[in-house]
């Protein structure tokens, strides 16, 4: 079965510079085949479309990396020699995955080399366009770094940083959007940042959006949160808008039992907490007033766009059909009177 491109475009070296490719329609490898059709339904169906996609997104990133470094030499630098991309993409490695790579590299050596620049600014050293935590794994086992070498500008570099990443299955939804907002800050355009995360401009738009509002030590605090994804951090970055919010998260952050929970739980704890806060501050912000007349009372709650009037009486049925029944005549008193105030 052909593997579908899950990139809108691909990238592959033309001289010093990177440019957008069309996908391959299919691989002759896989000509012929009939396609795989899965009868399952169910959980046990959903489990084999997730591991499909999963496998897709690997298979995706392995060809990008192949046209990135196709024709190029492969040399061997000391992890000295390297330093990490001017622009973080990820908001935490996990350590599972990271031991897991560890060790494959111990008994298998580093498969596939990392892409790296020479430095812009300090000669002798070099820039990880991507392949960051192979880097940081050989550093670990005091092993040189299969690198490729390649001129890049700073547009390139980060497209080939942001496809690359893009096309792998861990990275979270609010670490492309943290990309995105790192490159913006950094005066990329919109085309560039389209590009390096092979997104469309609606997208690129929502996620800076979150990103923007968010700060970055709540989402530093939350973390990658795998399973959330854009809607709920877009509802979320919503609550703030309030500028005592960002203090309300880190401070709930920064319990012990909560920094015990895992990325995903930190991000739903938080999102009910706030939401919870929200509602009380609504609650509070509502102007309350008692009226009373003979053995007539009313209680009066004003909030926002909202008027409440609740009458409590023997005759309190009567009096509010009244009211209703009189309420043409109320309004129109009411505009007469404003229009006598303001002149108009």
């Amino acid at each position: 079965m052909a593997r579908k491109n899950v990139l809108s475009s691909l990238m592959e070296p033309s001289g010093d510079k990177l440019t957008a490719v069309n996908p391959p329609q299919a691989e002759t490898a896989g000509q012929g085949r009939q396609p795989l059709t899965y009868k399952g339904i169910g959980a046990l169906g959903a489990v084999t479309r997730s591991i499909d996609a999963l496998a897709a997104k690997a298979d995706a990133a392995r060809e990008i990396e192949a046209k990135l470094t196709a024709g190029e030499v492969v040399v061997e630098l000391q992890p000295e020699e390297i330093e990490d991309s001017f622009v973080s993409d990820r908001l935490v490695h996990s350590d599972e995955q990271f031991r897991e790579l560890v060790e494959a590299i111990r008994v298998r050596g580093q498969d596939s080399p990392i892409l790296v620049r020479p430095h812009p600014a300090r000669e002798g050293l070099y820039q990880i366009a991507f392949g960051h935590r192979r880097a940081k794994a050989a550093r670990l086992l005091g092993r040189p770094v299969r690198a490729v070498v390649k001129k890049l500008s700073d547009r390139d570099h980060v497209i080939a940083q942001g496809q690359e990443n893009s096309a792998r299955a861990d990275l979270a939804f609010i670490e492309r959007a943290t990309f995105a907002g790192e490159l913006e800050a950094r005066g990329f355009d919109r085309e560039t940042i389209m590009a390096a995360l092979s997104a469309d401009k609606t997208t690129v738009s929502k996620m800076l959006s979150v990103v923007n509002r968010i700060p970055k030590a709540v989402m530093a605090g939350i973390g990658p949160a795998l399973a959330v994804g854009r809607d709920r951090w877009h509802e979320l970055s919503t609550r703030f808008d309030d500028d005592a919010a960002e203090a309300r998260a880190l401070d709930f952050l920064a319990r012990e039992r909560i920094q015990a929970r895992t990325p995903e739980d930190r991000f739903e704890l938080l999102a009910s907490h706030l939401a919870r806060d929200a509602a009380s501050k609504a609650e509070k912000a509502a102007v309350g007033q008692e009226w009373a007349r003979d053995d007539v009372r009313a209680s009066i709650r004003s909030s926002g766009r909202g008027y409440t009037i609740a009458l409590k009486a023997a005759e309190a049925a009567a009096f509010g059909a009244y009211i209703t029944q009189n309420l043409d005549r109320l309004y129109e008193a009411f505009r007469a009177e404003r229009q006598d105030e303001t002149g108009d």
